[in-house]
């Protein structure tokens, strides 16, 4: 992989970008400080979908994440993703692009889910290896997000975090730190979301997901359809303690609420993150 500089500064406060706010993000220049955009959904070359990006790209900087690498699948990487990924980031230049800890499917077929991978030294070694060649391909670094999960692994020989923060440190890859999925996957399996913020290298974290989620079955499980809780923002304060200033976004995906009702949350997050970080923000003004 070529030579990079270090970790990238905080872009600030951000929101994925989404269809429905479109027409509102270029008639009335929101205060947002980036936007995250769904590679896949930005593959075709034409389209209004990325005429609309290449209008946005113009005034505010970008992020890519991605839901389809499928870094920790057995099954051989798909050059042909890699490909269009590299095609769109030379035409958007984002500052990073991020995708997860996960795998979609086998064998061509996509199960359309983010699942877990089993926290075994051969899963780490299948995994950095994979992130190594990505890496290489694109010619950057990536950053990897934990996924939230709903079930363990019997064969698993280490925490989440302990395999988060060595896959960093031996992939060499930033990482994508989603609060949200801290906070779900602890609930569910009954660890404290604290413990994994504290283990998480500080120079690998290049920005944080908020999202919302719901309870069903007795689990909560991570469906971005709701406003972030109560309980996920004091996480966020945690992490903010730890990690200082970071890249911060407000994910919707589902149930999206008119864009005034995101940029609210997001400015619940501009002040904790002054509460906690005073003038050493080195952020973006609102």
């Amino acid at each position: 992989m070529p030579a990079q500089d270090g970790k990238p500064e905080s872009l600030g406060f951000g929101l994925g970008l989404r269809p429905q706010h479109y027409g509102e993000i270029l008639d009335g220049n929101p205060q947002v400080d980036w936007f995250e955009v769904i590679s896949e959904n930005y593959f075709a070359a034409g389209g209004q979908p990325m005429r609309m990006l290449d209008r946005i790209a113009e005034r505010y900087p970008l992020v890519m994440h991605g839901v389809s690498m499928s870094i920790a699948s057995t099954s051989p990487l798909d050059m042909t993703y890699l490909e269009r990924l590299r095609a769109l980031a030379d035409r958007v230049n984002p500052r990073w692009i991020s995708d997860h800890l996960c795998w979609t499917g086998v064998h061509g077929v996509n199960l359309h889910d983010l699942l877990p991978v089993p926290y075994t030294e051969e899963a780490l070694d299948h995994v950095c290896d994979r992130i190594a060649r990505v890496q290489d391909y694109l010619g950057r670094r990536i950053a990897i997000e934990n996924v939230s999960s709903y079930i363990e692994y019997a064969d698993s020989e280490m925490s989440e975090w302990d395999f988060v923060a060595e896959m960093a440190r031996r992939a060499d890859c930033w990482l994508l730190l989603d609060v949200n999925n801290v906070f779900v996957s602890g609930a569910n399996h009954a660890f404290d979301g604290a413990r994994f913020i504290e283990t998480i290298p500080v120079d690998r974290v290049v920005q944080f997901h908020l999202a919302g989620h719901s309870e069903g079955n007795g689990h909560l499980i991570d469906t971005h359809d709701q406003p972030v809780s109560d309980a996920v923002f004091h996480l966020y304060r945690q992490a903010l303690q730890r990690f200082g200033p970071v890249s911060t976004m407000i994910e919707r995906d589902d149930n999206i609420p008119p864009l005034a009702e995101l940029l609210a949350e997001l400015d619940r997050a501009r002040a904790i993150a002054r509460e906690v970080l005073g003038d050493a923000t080195e952020i973006r003004a609102a």
